[in-house]
């Protein structure tokens, strides 16, 4: 292991690529996945689920809380795929095949979206809203074999050491791009002719989705194991007798759920209810956050490696549930609760995700990672976010037809209020231990962060 020095020590990915001694070509690979995980943060950013374009386009297409809702959940559900998926790719060892054949064309779909104002019929009414819901479900089953994909060529090229430091660093500069990108969006968006301005935004979004792909076209393929026919059946016995992989996704499946009852929504309720602008959400949104991420994604990397994952879980998890309530604070007009939302939220579930990530690699076999983390997509994500999502929209519509919550303390504000508090449950007791995590404890990480400095009674 050696140090960098001169210019090249102030390059973060630099320092940590010498550190591990990696060769040029798994280097290189990694800077390519980098830049293809950049690509498809900006991907997101317009075609992810709640994203101000896609509300947008819903308003547009007239769809109500629970078409929203189903709008936001297809690409979870879809996510089932992942296990079929995950068993194709440990037995074949062809992930550079799929990301550029299933993974680019679902990317190249998003190029249609925008035109589905002007070239679908509006007789009958439902019919553009029906074919949106169509694309989105054909996109979200071919990007399927996305995660399983990249994720495990990103551990089989990355040693143990350095990827929640790498993961870090990449959360960092994507959320210096995400910024950036996120203004141009918002600006368009407002500013662009009704007419054409869908058409150019998903444009702009299926293009940058489609870069994302091309960049593992030039990666390193490497596999730690050897390429090993799975069978449904054993594979699912397997994950569900790792005990501390069941209870990772039986708390991140809790997290997504109680999560999703209330966040997709939120976005849209600012620009319909709280009648903030395109441009005033990116800001006190997506910047907002992309700020807050910068600042503190370092901190949780080096916390994870010197306090453990359980520990960062619980406090950055008992923080992150009450940063919605800001949302009770809002009137029409008023930015503070989207900014102080974003901008503190983000401090906290970057830290979640990131130690969700690393947790998922501690708990999982080298040789049969695809697998467990399909299944770790698939559960999460149609029992989490769908369920979740489809719960959120499902309560909105049943108390508007009840005519319940109609005065200040209105429908989405009983939602926030009942996802915060199942939410905290759930960071509260429901953060499983890892057999090789490190031994700090959260109140050892809380000293160290009000108090500059690491108290540990043994090794860490």
């Amino acid at each position: 292991m050696r140090k960098l020095s001169g210019w090249a020590a102030r390059f973060p990915l630099l320092q940590l690529y010498a550190e591990a001694g990696l060769p040029r070509a798994i280097r290189r690979s990694l800077s390519l996945i980098l830049l293809g995980n950049i690509f498809g943060n900006l991907h997101g950013i317009i075609c992810g689920g709640g994203t101000t374009a896609m509300i947008g386009l819903a308003n547009q297409l007239r769809a109500g809380d629970l078409a929203f809702g189903v709008l936001n959940g297809i690409p979870q559900a879809a996510a089932l795929l992942q296990i079929p998926f995950s068993l194709l790719v440990n037995r074949t060892h062809q992930r550079k095949k799929y990301m550029l054949t299933l993974g680019l064309f679902s990317r190249a779909l998003w190029l249609l979206f925008g035109l589905i104002p002007l070239i679908v019929p509006t007789d009958p009414a439902w019919l553009p809203l029906w074919t949106l819901i169509f694309l989105l479900g054909i996109s979200s089953c071919c990007s399927a074999v996305i995660n399983v994909c990249w994720f495990p060529w990103f551990s089989d090229l990355a040693p143990n050491e350095i990827r929640g430091r790498w993961l870090s660093i990449r959360d960092m500069i994507v959320a210096v791009c995400n910024l950036a990108f996120g203004l141009l969006v918002a600006r368009l968006l407002d500013t662009l002719p009704l007419d054409r301005r869908y058409v150019i935004i998903f444009l702009i979004g299926g293009l940058v989705g489609m870069l994302d792909m091309l960049c593992f076209g030039f990666c390193e393929e490497k596999y730690t194991a050897p390429a090993r026919k799975l069978r449904l059946g054993g594979m699912l016995r397997e994950v569900l007798q790792n005990r501390p992989f069941l209870r990772l996704i039986i708390m991140w499946t809790a997290w997504c759920f109680t999560s999703n009852m209330c966040g997709p929504y939120l976005a849209r309720y600012s620009v319909n209810d709280m009648e903030l602008s395109f441009t005033q959400m990116m800001i006190f949104s997506t910047a907002a956050a992309s700020v807050a991420t910068v600042l503190v994604m370092n901190r949780w990397g080096k916390a994870l490696n010197q306090f453990g994952c359980r520990s960062v879980m619980l406090v950055a998890g008992i923080a992150a549930s009450v940063t919605d309530g800001f949302y009770l604070l809002s009137v029409p007009g008023s930015v503070w609760p989207v900014l102080l939302r974003n901008f503190f939220g983000a401090m906290f579930w970057s830290a979640c995700n990131l130690t969700a990530n690393s947790m998922q690699l501690s708990a999982s076999p080298d040789e049969t990672r695809p697998a467990y983390i399909a299944v770790f997509a698939c559960v999460t994500s149609l029992a989490g976010v769908t369920l979740g999502t489809l719960t959120g929209g499902s309560l909105l519509e049943w108390w508007e037809g009840a005519g319940m919550f109609t005065g200040g303390f209105d429908r989405m504000k009983a939602l926030i209020l009942l996802s915060v508090a199942l939410r905290l449950a759930v960071a509260l007791f429901l953060v499983p231990p890892l057999r090789n995590d490190r031994d700090g404890t959260p109140a050892q990480l809380l000293r160290s962060i009000f108090m500059g400095k690491r108290k540990l009674s043994g090794k860490g």
